[in-house]
């Protein structure tokens, strides 16, 4: 949406750029914490075998089909996620290590006020520093929403 705004495009089409730019951010951000990610939701949260990972797979897949059919937005990490510790609790409850799996559904809920600090903050030090109030063709409003 940012890309059609900008440019001001008369249709929507993705530019190489982005494209070379997002798989680029993409790979980096696997290489970086990806086995991480991997070992807790495999190893931490549920002692997974491959037969279970395939499970745990096959139903995050039918339920991202189905949502994306029906045009519901969703995040592939919280499905995978749940569908693994699903398969954990199919073996039985306590093979859930339910304190880590709090720690993740915790982290959920915060990422997004942590990320609009972070989008405030860089607004704020953009806006000092171009000092017009003007980034480009936007007008910039770095006035921290109040959510309560």
């Amino acid at each position: 949406m940012a890309l059609v705004s900008y440019y001001q495009l008369q249709d929507f089409h993705v530019p190489l750029w982005v494209i070379i730019m997002c798989a680029t951010a993409m790979a980096c951000g696997t290489a970086a914490g990806g086995w991480r990610i991997i070992k807790t939701l495999g190893m931490k949260l549920v002692q997974l075998r491959p037969i279970h990972g395939f499970a745990a797979e096959t139903a995050a897949a039918t339920v991202i089909e189905v949502a994306s059919r029906i045009g519901l937005p969703l995040s592939t990490t919280h499905v995978i996620s749940s569908t693994i510790m699903g398969v954990g609790a199919s073996k039985r409850l306590s093979a859930v290590r339910w304190g880590i799996g709090g720690n993740i559904v915790l982290a959920w809920i915060l990422t997004l006020p942590a990320c609009l600090l972070l989008a405030w903050i860089i607004c704020t030090i953009l806006h000092l520093i171009l000092g017009s109030g003007r980034v480009s063709n936007f007008q910039v409003n770095c006035r921290l929403p109040i959510l309560l």
